[in-house]
Order: structure tokens, then C-alpha cells, then sequence
């Protein structure tokens, strides 16, 4: 199942910044072994944001779900979540 997910970060101010830096590093490893796994399958900056669109491809809600929540960053989040489903127009049979 493919799933659209928004997610806007919002450290606190005064999270001193090698705690903040951690974070992130820890973060970056999760994402990307998630997107050499496939499951993680496209993300994008969203430009002047501390924001993120990304394409997940997982078995289930309850999947995507449990993923979110091992982002360390999650605590700090705001995520919105769209199920995708081919459109009948689309002239492909995959995502590509």
C-alpha cells in the first residue's frame, strides 16, 4: 500500500543543539536503511520548511503507523497521511 505522509518538525527552541543533532543523526540512519528496505520510498524537502513529502510503500496501516513512531524525531512531529490509490486514468500499472 502506498501512503503520502507530510511530516513537519518542530524542535523545541530550547533543545540545546547537540541534543538536537543526535536526534537528527539517529533519524537520518532510521530513514535510510527504511528506504533501502523499500519501505521508504521517496522523500522531499519542502522548500523554506523544516517540513518533508514522502512515499511509503508498507503491508498495512498499522505498519506505516509503527514506522512513524520509531522516527526519534516523532515526538516532534506533525504528520498527515493519505492513503494512495491508483487512479483509473493512469496509463501506468505501476508508480514509476
Amino acid at each position: 500500500m502506498l501512503y503520502h505522509v507530510r511530516m513537519d518538525v518542530n524542535l523545541p527552541q530550547d533543545m540545546p543543539a547537540e541534543q538536537a543533532n543526535e536526534i537528527k543523526a539517529v533519524e537520518k540512519a532510521y530513514s535510510q536503511e527504511l528506504q533501502q528496505q523499500g519501505k521508504w520510498r521517496h522523500i522531499w524537502r519542502i522548500t523554506g520548511q523544516y517540513s518533508n513529502i514522502s512515499i511509503f510503500d508498507v503491508e498495512s496501516n498499522e505498519e506505516l503507523h509503527n514506522l512513524l513512531q520509531g522516527l526519534p524525531l516523532y515526538p516532534y512531529m506533525n504528520i498527515e497521511v493519505m492513503p494512495l490509490n491508483q487512479h483509473p486514468s493512469s496509463i501506468r500499472e505501476d508508480d514509476r
